[in-house]
């Protein structure tokens, strides 16, 4: 199949894949309230880890299982990340214990990881440079989406099912979604002469996890604690031991000095800035629906629809100005800070109209800078590495959304609560995506002719075969 042969039915496949792996991410959140009651008796921390399993696990491997799709193959890599994610499901919703509901939680997270690289991998190979813009663009929403149905499927089951019926659902979606994968996508080209490197992949998955443990636990455990600490400091030795093993290896999951570029460098930290700003918004406005204006929680996955509407209709015209993305994704992450920056003016008296204009604020934001991103991303890599570049930017937006809701529930905590705390939280939260946004747009300028295409980005041609995608 040529490259460019990419047909609306693989399209929306590959989307509706990328969106229920990423609506696990944020459908838990309004369910935490019926676990803690549940017949399961789970502790306080039970609960927490629950909902952290998903995310570490699934943040942990990305980068890794991107490059398993790229030298193994990435509709096997697809599939097995949608068994995987069927089987961690079935886990959780048949758990007669905390335990088995967590492990479940973590097996559909290392689904989730083959899911999403594998996914946009595909798009990348089988999209020609004419839609590739286009194709990213619905990508990034499909991505948008997850969060939005998350809520909204959280809601809704939290409010007229049990706990056991979300994850019960995710069985047959996932079997209905690997017979799509497997009539409507072709496979793609393999990285040529991949070879394993489980030194490297093991020590990078251990190391940001590690980190991932610290950043979702601080708030809870305190920030000088000494498991934080120790999780800290042990993440950073694991990826210091993973840099140097993988400037030594002759065939390395990948290199380090891939982040040489300025535009990589600047891509992954603007993916990085959007969801710190957006999830730390995900974790005050659930509270705020809830706890301050009294929503129930179906209600509640409704009231955030306004930030569904700039997702889904400014990514068309984003892609329109993918030639031009320094002002795109500079424009893009402003509004993400102005919005954010806004809502934080809420209060019990607050309108909701006028609180959904500000979500709608945010929602374009997000719409304008991400395909950009993304295909930032992509592009800084070799079309051969599209598993890889997909997982470093997911990768980055999971570390993002961890440490938005990381300091945002830090601020809150400090300030005795949310009635207190909402506002200098989203304060806090908007001025640092405002400084992020200047450091990423100045990343982002033009390189010299050729200084992009002269980076290191993988192991060398003798070691690999290494060459254009046949």
């Amino acid at each position: 199949m040529p490259p460019h042969a990419l047909k609306r039915s693989t399209l929306l496949t590959l989307c509706a894949c990328v969106l229920v792996a990423q609506s696990m991410v944020a459908a838990i959140n309004l369910l935490i309230p019926q676990l803690g009651s549940s017949s399961l008796h789970p502790s306080s921390a039970e609960v927490l880890w629950t909902v952290d399993a998903y995310v570490i696990v699934f943040a942990g491997l990305l980068v890794p299982a991107g490059a398993v799709g790229d030298r193994y193959g990435r509709k096997g890599a697809l599939l097995a990340g949608l068994a995987l994610f069927a089987a961690g499901a079935a886990t959780s919703a048949l758990a007669a214990s905390p335990a088995a509901l967590i492990a479940g939680r973590g097996v559909s997270g290392a689904g989730a990881a083959l899911i999403t690289p594998a996914t946009l991998s595909i798009l990348v190979h089988l999209a020609g440079p004419e839609r590739r813009a286009q194709a990213l663009a619905s990508w990034t929403l499909a991505l948008g989406l997850g969060g939005m149905a998350g809520n909204l499927g959280g809601g809704l089951v939290g409010q007229y099912l049990s706990w056991r019926a979300l994850f019960g659902a995710m069985v047959p979606l996932s079997a209905l979604l690997a017979l799509a994968v497997l009539v409507s996508t072709p496979r793609t080209a393999r990285a040529p002469g991949g070879r394993p490197d489980p030194v490297g992949t093991l020590l990078l998955t251990a190391g940001l996890v590690a980190v991932l443990f610290g950043v979702i636990e601080g708030p809870g455990h305190g920030w000088t604690s000494p498991d934080i600490l120790l999780a800290f400091t042990a993440g950073a030795l694991l990826i210091a031991l993973f840099t140097g093993h993988a400037l030594r290896s002759p065939a390395p999951l990948f290199d380090p000095r891939v982040f040489r570029s300025p535009r990589l460098r600047a891509t992954t930290l603007g993916m990085a800035t959007g969801f710190f700003g957006l999830f730390a918004l995900f974790f005050v406005n659930s509270q705020y629906l809830q706890e301050v204006k009294g929503y129930g929680p179906a209600l509640t996955g409704v009231a955030i629809v306004p930030l569904i509407v700039g997702m889904a209709l400014v990514p068309k015209l984003a892609a329109r100005w993918s030639a031009h993305p320094r002002p795109v994704i500079g424009t893009g992450l402003t509004l993400i800070g102005v919005g954010l920056l806004a809502a934080s003016t809420a209060g019990p008296g607050t309108p909701y109209p006028l609180y959904a204009c500000w979500l709608l604020v945010i929602s374009a934001g997000t719409g304008l800078s991400m395909p950009a991103l993304t295909l930032g991303v992509v592009a800084a890599l070799p079309q051969r590495q599209a598993g890889l570049g997909s997982g470093l930017g997911t990768s980055a937006r999971e570390i993002g959304a961890a440490l938005g809701v990381a300091v945002a529930g830090t601020v809150l905590a400090g300030h005795g609560g949310l009635g207190t705390g909402m506002g200098p939280a989203l304060r806090t939260v908007g001025a640092v995506v405002l400084a992020a946004t200047v450091v990423v747009v100045a990343g982002l300028r033009d390189p010299a002719p050729g200084a992009e295409r002269d980076m290191p980005t993988g192991p060398v041609p003798e070691e690999t075969g290494a060459g254009p995608v046949r």
